[in-house]
């Protein structure tokens, strides 16, 4: 298990020494200690960038694919490993990590076989003087920021498009979970990656080592997925230097059920919506807007079916809910829960925080929640589920945008023109129409409002770790 920074190829310590801790969020009880950079070791990591950056831009796409590929292979050979590593630092059930894993997986395989496909256009000029020729090359060296939420997949979801289109890479993961990543890092260089393409920072002076790199004249790129609160702090940062810059930031998914949707498709699509990683995810359904005609009948198997769920060690055979990463998210989760019960909704099943060790919280289900209650204006990151009534889709339209995330919406009708038409008013980035998972490495993945910039996945999140160059010429 790597636990140290990763500069140029080479595995060593900070210059100064220093270390943190990495938590069980299971127990609560430390479970490694990692290397913490430095603002000196995050320019180290931009010169191994810059130095392999003319030798990998200059790689044939079809060698660069190879290592992809490989990589690919290699994370499906240890996914039972990489899955117990993902549940121990971040709290996971293993079913959970396992999932992650095989998506992590597919990133590289996907960009495996795009790399291959960066496309450039040629025209002639409408007035006919000249030819244009469109040529796509590497936006240069990238800075990828991470979160601990799925710290496998991320990464692949960076890591790859920007080595697939000839970027080099100083990869900085969050401090809570930054052993799958240097562990996805030491995978690549077992499948050939050369030293310098992909650099691991580690740290927990995020906000200095990145404001650092952001400032050297050398990088070129930002690639930020986190909170919008972060992401506006980044993208100042990027302005200041005139940054290509691509953010997947914060989320407040509605989920919208009509009365002649299918009660049993739609219970399932919101147990894959809201419980996948524990509702810890920016794609999770965090406010739940139900028809009044079906709302009670929603609500009792809703909770049947999050009542089910085991919770226990994540890493336990058997557990179906882990625990939140840390204190600070449980505290968070269980003050939302507090405040909306205090303002009027019923606990279904669930609303207490448990005693013990570990950073638990059960499967909660809230009736009867008031369309303004604070819990409906706030990302989170746990497993409740708060329900809310309407009568009329223009009324569930507004509330479902009623937000300033953008990120994704879930909507379950059985009408298919209806679905089409409410997918179409949703001020959203990407939309599960009767289904409850959207993401996809070869799909387009991102918001609109606060919930981001640009897309990550398919070819649009390769084409983000380009730039376009223009070349006239006439023969």
């Amino acid at each position: 298990m790597p636990t140290q920074l990763i500069v140029g190829g080479i595995h060593r310590d900070a210059t100064d020494g220093s270390t943190f801790e990495v938590l069980d969020p299971s127990t609560g009880e430390p479970l490694a200690r990692v290397s913490s950079g430095t603002v000196g070791d995050a320019i180290a990591c931009v010169d191994a960038a810059a130095a392999a950056a003319a030798g990998w831009a200059a790689t044939a796409p079809r060698q660069r694919g190879e290592i992809l590929r490989r990589t690919y292979e290699l994370m499906v050979e240890r996914a039972n490993d990489l899955a117990l590593l993902i549940s121990a630092e971040n709290g996971k059930a293993l079913p959970d990590a396992r999932g992650e894993v095989v998506y992590s997986a597919d990133f590289f395989r996907w960009y495996a076989e795009e790399a291959v496909r960066i496309r450039g256009e040629i025209q002639t000029a409408p007035g006919g003087a000249n030819k244009i020729i469109v040529l796509r090359q590497p936006v240069g060296i990238a800075v990828l920021v991470t979160p601990w939420n799925f710290p496998a997949a991320m990464a692949a979801r960076k890591i790859a498009p920007a080595l697939a289109a000839g970027c080099t890479t100083i990869l900085k993961p969050a401090g809570e979970t930054p052993l799958t990543a240097l562990a996805v890092a030491a995978l690549m260089e077992e499948a050939g990656l050369p030293p310098g393409v992909l650099n691991v920072l580690p740290s927990k002076r995020s906000g200095d080592v990145v404001a650092a790199m952001l400032a050297d004249p050398r990088v070129r790129k930002l690639s930020f997925t986190g909170s919008t609160e972060v992401g506006r702090t980044l993208l100042n940062l990027a302005n200041e230097h005139v940054l290509n810059s691509s953010m997947e930031l914060g989320g407040n998914a509605p989920f919208v059920v009509f009365d002649d949707a299918d009660l049993d498709a739609a219970v399932e699509g919101a147990m894959v919506a809201k419980m996948r990683n524990g509702g810890e995810a920016c794609t999770a359904a965090n406010r739940f807007f139900v028809h009044d005609g079906i709302a009670e009948e929603f609500t009792e198997r809703l909770s049947r079916a999050m009542a089910g769920l085991a919770m226990g060690l994540g890493y336990a055979d058997g557990t179906a809910l882990g625990p939140l990463v840390n204190a600070k998210t449980q505290r968070k989760v269980a003050d939302l829960v507090a405040e909306a019960i205090d303002s009027g909704a019923r606990a279904r099943i669930g609303g207490t925080l448990p005693e013990g060790s570990g950073f638990f919280y059960p499967a909660t289900v809230l009736s009867d929640v008031a369309p303004d209650a604070a819990i409906l204006r706030t990302e989170i990151f746990g497993p409740v589920a708060p329900i809310v009534t309407f009568t009329t889709e223009d009324e569930a339209i507004d509330l479902a945008n009623g937000s300033e995330y953008g990120l994704v919406s879930y909507v379950y009708t059985a009408d298919l023109g209806r679905g089409l038409r409410v997918s179409e008013a949703l001020e959203a980035g990407m939309v599960g129409l009767n289904r409850g998972l959207v993401s996809d490495p070869a799909a387009p993945f991102g918001g609109v409002k606060e919930s981001g910039l640009g897309r990550e996945g398919g070819v649009e999140g390769l084409l983000a770790f380009t730039e376009t160059k223009y070349v006239a010429v006439s023969w």
